[in-house]
This record gives C-alpha cells, structure tokens and sequence, in this order.
C-alpha cells in the first residue's frame, strides 16, 4: 500500500530534499516540460537553480515549495508565490508543478493542487494564476480543478528540447469572492 505525504518544506527540512528535487527537476525537463530550461540539462544546473533560487525564497513568509512523497520517496512538487505588490495581495501564483514521470498518472498532481488551494485560502489568497505551455498534458487538469483560460501568448517559450516556440495558456482560479 502507497503511503502519500504532502509536506510544505522549510528552510530547514529543504536541504535533506535538495539531491532529490534537483533529480526530479532533471528528470522533468529530460522528458520535455516545459518549466523555463532547456536540454541538454544538467544535475549541477538543478542544483544551482534550487539552491540559488528556491532555498533563499523559504526564509520568506510569503513563498511555499510543497512536495508529495509516496513511501518517503520525492514523487512530485510544486510552489506557491504570493510575494506581491501591494495592490495585489489577494493573489498568488502557482509555478512549476513537478511530477516525476515514474510517479505520473496517479493523482499526486492534483492531490498538491488541492493542498496548495488550502494553503492558498489559508493565506487569505482570493485568486491564483499560473501558465503553462498550450496543450501540455498538465492542463486538462488545472481545467478539471476549476482554472479559467485568460488567454494564450503565442511563440512564449523556446521549447525544451528542440528550436520551436511554444505558446502558453495563461490561467487563473477565484478560491472566493473576498472584496477587498
């Protein structure tokens, strides 16, 4: 029987996680997500990018890294960035939600979006936006999940690995009607 745990990470729990996410980001871009890199991508590169770009964020209140563990191991992850302007404090951002491709299909994307959501109304967040690449595989999913099409950006991303721009479907969910 798999036992999931969902796990917001902190900047002290985060570097026991550091090898393992950077493994999942590798794997991630090495079967084509489109989640800002390129191929040919390395593991020293993951490793950069966590720990010069995510681990200083964790010292913040307003940021969350969350990961989804099947039987302890790291199966999938993803953030929350609610670090906004003034007039925009009733919203967040959702970025890269990692699934390692052994652990696809099997509802943990949707189990983190959930988690997420709660941590979101938590915070008091009325809105969450995120992108993602037009006809990705992950978007029927944030569709299932209540997410609104705002509109699509052609030619927004280079593609990860080939010399193609992809275009990105911007997409936002209203978690209440708080008015400010």
């Amino acid at each position: 029987m798999e036992q999931i745990e969902l796990t917001r990470l902190t900047s002290d729990t985060f570097p026991r996680w550091q090898p393992a996410l950077s493994a999942l980001l590798c794997a991630c871009v090495s079967e084509g997500a489109s989640i800002s890199f390129i191929q040919p991508f390395s593991q020293a590169q993951a490793k950069h990018w966590w720990l010069t770009k995510i681990a200083p964020r964790l010292q913040g209140e307003r940021f969350a890294l969350l990961i989804a563990t099947v039987n302890g191991e790291l199966a999938a992850s993803v953030q929350l960035d609610w670090d906004t302007p003034p007039n925009q404090q009733h919203r967040g951002e959702v970025a890269k939600l990692l699934t390692h491709p052994n652990w696809r299909r099997r509802g943990l994307a949707k189990k983190l979006m959930l988690h997420l959501e709660e941590l979101a109304i938590q915070q008091q967040l009325s809105l969450l936006t995120l992108d993602t690449r037009s006809g990705d595989n992950t978007e029927p999913l944030y569709l299932s999940m209540g997410y609104q099409v705002a509109g699509i950006i052609p030619n927004f991303a280079k593609a990860p690995d080939c010399d193609r721009l992809d275009a990105t479907t911007v997409m936002y969910k209203q978690l209440s009607d708080m008015r400010l």
